[in-house]
C-alpha cells in the first residue's frame, strides 16, 4: 500500500523581518512552516528555502506576494516606530499599509492573521487604574498626536475582529520588549551610558526580553485562540531602578513646567531615546495585566529582570 503524502507545510508571512523580534519568530517557525519574509526597509538575508522581500505594505505591488505564494497566515509585526518617521508616513505605513494588508488576507482567504500592537494604546495618565486589563480605553491619542498611528492600527484590526471573523484575528499588546538587537525608544534609552530621567518621578514598569516575546507569538499563532491579549510579566520594577540596574547613569530632568522636558529633548536632539510624546510614560505608570494571555495559551516568561537588564549592563562594559 502506497504511503500517503506528508501535509504540506502552512505558509506564513512575516512582516517586519528585519526586526530583532521577526528574525526570532521566524527563526523558531522555519522547518515546521513554510516561511515568506517581508520588510518594508530592506530586504532581509535568510536562511536557504525562506523567499524575502522588500515591499511597501500600502503600495500596489505587495499584492504580487500573495499571487504567488497560497498564504494560510499572517504575523504582522512590522512598523514605523515614532523616532523613525515623521507623521504621516508613520501613518500611511502603520494605518493604511495595515489596512491593505488586511484586505489582501480577506481577498486571498487567509485563515489567521497576528497583528502585534503595544501597550503605548492605553495612554499614560494619573487616573489610569492599577492594572489596565484589554477592555480598558485606548487613550493614547488623547495624550499625544504622535501615538494616532499606534491607536488607530489597533483599532482597525478590532475592527477586522469582530467584522471578518473566518480571519481569526489576534491581537497582542507587550509591555515593552528590550534585549539583544531591539531599536524601539526604551531599548534605545537603556542602551546609553546616560539616561535621562524625570525629577520627582519613577513610574513602575514591566519588561519582556525578545526571546520571550518571541515564544508568545509562536505559542499564540500555534494555537489559535482570536482575541485580544496584554502580554506581560508578573512582576514590575521602579523606572529609575531599571536604569540603574543597565548600568546608565542618570540625568535629572525638571518635570516642571510639563513643556520643559519636552523643550530638554527637543533641544539635545533625544528624540530617537527620550522623545517627547512618551514623556507622560516616563511619569506616569501603565501596568497592563498579562493574566488573560497567560492562563489562555499556558505561556509565561523564562527570563529575568536581571537578564533583560544584564544585556545593556554587559554591552557597556565591553565597549568601555
Amino acid at each position: 500500500m502506497a504511503a500517503r503524502p506528508a501535509a504540506a507545510k502552512k505558509t506564513i508571512l512575516v512582516t517586519g523581518a528585519a526586526g530583532s523580534l521577526a528574525k526570532r519568530v521566524i527563526a523558531r517557525l522555519h522547518g515546521r512552516y513554510q516561511v515568506i519574509a517581508v520588510d518594508f526597509r530592506q530586504k532581509v538575508e535568510t536562511d536557504a528555502n525562506i523567499p524575502s522581500y522588500k515591499v511597501d505594505l500600502h503600495k500596489r505591488g505587495f499584492e504580487d506576494i500573495f499571487r504567488n505564494h497560497k498564504i494560510d497566515a499572517v504575523i504582522h509585526i512590522g512598523r514605523f516606530f515614532a523616532h523613525e518617521q515623521d507623521r504621516q508616513r508613520r501613518y500611511n505605513a502603520n494605518v493604511l499599509g495595515t489596512k491593505k494588508l488586511l484586505e489582501l488576507c480577506r481577498k486571498y482567504f487567509v485563515k489567521q492573521v497576528m497583528i502585534h500592537s503595544t501597550y503605548y494604546v492605553y495612554g499614560a495618565s494619573p487616573y489610569n487604574p492599577a492594572l489596565l486589563d484589554e477592555d480598558a480605553p485606548l487613550k493614547a491619542s488623547e495624550v499625544t498626536q504622535d501615538l494616532v498611528d499606534s491607536v488607530e492600527l489597533e483599532s482597525l484590526a478590532q475592527i477586522y475582529l469582530w467584522k471578518y471573523p473566518e480571519l481569526n484575528i489576534t491581537i497582542l499588546r507587550p509591555c515593552n520588549v528590550l534585549g539583544p538587537g531591539v531599536r524601539n525608544s526604551m531599548s534605545l534609552l537603556l542602551s546609553r551610558g546616560i539616561a535621562p530621567v524625570l525629577l520627582g518621578f519613577s513610574p513602575m514598569m514591566q519588561f519582556l526580553h525578545v526571546d520571550d516575546m518571541a515564544d508568545a507569538v509562536v505559542v499564540a499563532f500555534e494555537q489559535n485562540k482570536p482575541g485580544i491579549y496584554n502580554v506581560a510579566p508578573e512582576d514590575w520594577v521602579a523606572f529609575q531602578e531599571a536604569v540603574t540596574q543597565s548600568g546608565c547613569s542618570k540625568l535629572p530632568i525638571p518635570s516642571i513646567p510639563p513643556v520643559l522636558p519636552k523643550m530638554w529633548s527637543n533641544l539635545l536632539n533625544w528624540n530617537a531615546f527620550f522623545p517627547p510624546y512618551l514623556i507622560n510614560y516616563f511619569k506616569y505608570p501603565v501596568i497592563i495585566d498579562g493574566r488573560l494571555f497567560r492562563d489562555t495559551f499556558g505561556w509565561k516568561p523564562r527570563r529575568s529582570l536581571n537578564d533583560i537588564f544584564g544585556y545593556y549592563r554587559k554591552s557597556k562594559l565591553l565597549a568601555a
